[in-house]
């Protein structure tokens, strides 16, 4: 296993990032990222996401529960409350998020800062990065942008890399049902497969909104397809990688067996989805995303 250094927190730029990307706990920690929480609200209780720490008994409640999930941004104090701060140390931020096209984070990022540019309180010195994309997308963008820190760069270049990054980045997914994605009314344009069955196992895409892919009738072919996908971005030059999954383990390690010998290397992080956009996507998912590791950068 790779040692991996701990940032200081004398690092001239900040990363705060919003609790979807997934990105491992350690990394968050060891590259100093500051998170901002969504919320999740079932059968009547709202929490914040990065509260939920038993993912096993989240998702069976979500299995259970017949009810709408719902799912909201963080508010404009919740970016002050985390921007606030490190600007006061004299450091300047960039934060990265969730595509805007599916979530209002990225805008209650930039309310934030909007309100401590009034206060005088340094928010012009605050960067807000939209990823374009989700979950592994988003985690490889907010990498990028922390591993820029960590090296020393400015936050104008660390939001140049992380906006590169965001244009490089992309992620193919599996879901083993549309019933979650139909009944939290996030299906965006693969709601047009919802006339033929929800029988199906379709593979998706985040690009400023769920976009459909394909339709696929078995668990074994999606995964077939996803792994087709990984050879396709490794010819196209893309040699960073990562895998998500939720609640299968089994297929993701499967995803990486598979895929380790196609782009030559391990991926940057395997990591379960969270409850925000779990709730979403449903049990049984499964994704594979990739850029360049020129972009990402060194660890």
């Amino acid at each position: 296993m790779v040692e991996r250094r701990v940032v200081s927190a004398s690092t001239p730029t900040a990363v705060v990032a919003d609790s979807t990307s997934g990105l491992p706990a350690e990394l968050l920690g060891e590259l100093d990222v500051r998170i901002v929480s969504l919320y999740v609200g079932l059968e009547g209780e709202q929490e914040r996401e990065t509260e939920i720490t038993d993912l096993d008994e989240f998702y069976e409640r979500l299995r259970a529960s017949g009810e709408t999930v719902t799912t909201s941004q963080p508010s404009v104090g919740d970016f002050v409350s985390a921007y606030e701060p490190l600007l006061a140390e004299g450091r300047d931020v960039v934060s990265v998020h969730i595509s805007a096209g599916i979530s209002g984070t990225h805008q209650s990022a930039l309310q934030a800062r909007e309100q401590l540019i009034k206060e005088e309180k340094g928010g012009e010195r605050i960067h807000v990065c939209d990823s374009r994309t989700a979950a592994g997308g988003t985690g490889m963008v907010l990498l990028t942008a922390a591993r820029a820190a960590h090296r020393g760069l400015s936050a104008e270049e660390v939001s140049a890399i992380a906006e590169k990054a965001a244009s490089e980045v992309r992620i193919w997914f599996s879901l083993d049902t549309l019933e979650y994605l139909r009944r939290g009314g996030r299906i965006g344009a693969a709601g047009a497969w919802l006339g033929a069955t929800l029988k199906i196992k379709p593979v998706l895409t985040f690009r400023e909104e769920v976009e459909p892919v394909e339709r696929v009738r078995t668990r074994a072919k999606s995964v077939e397809r996803l792994i087709s996908y990984a050879k396709q971005r490794h010819e196209d030059g893309n040699d960073a990688w990562v895998v998500q999954h939720i609640q299968d383990p089994a297929a993701a390690e499967r995803m990486v067996e598979a895929c380790t010998p196609i782009f030559g290397g391990p991926p940057a992080y395997v990591s379960e989805v969270g409850p925000v956009l779990g709730a979403h996507a449903g049990p049984g998912m499964i994704g594979v995303g990739a850029m360049t590791l020129e972009t990402l950068g060194p660890e």
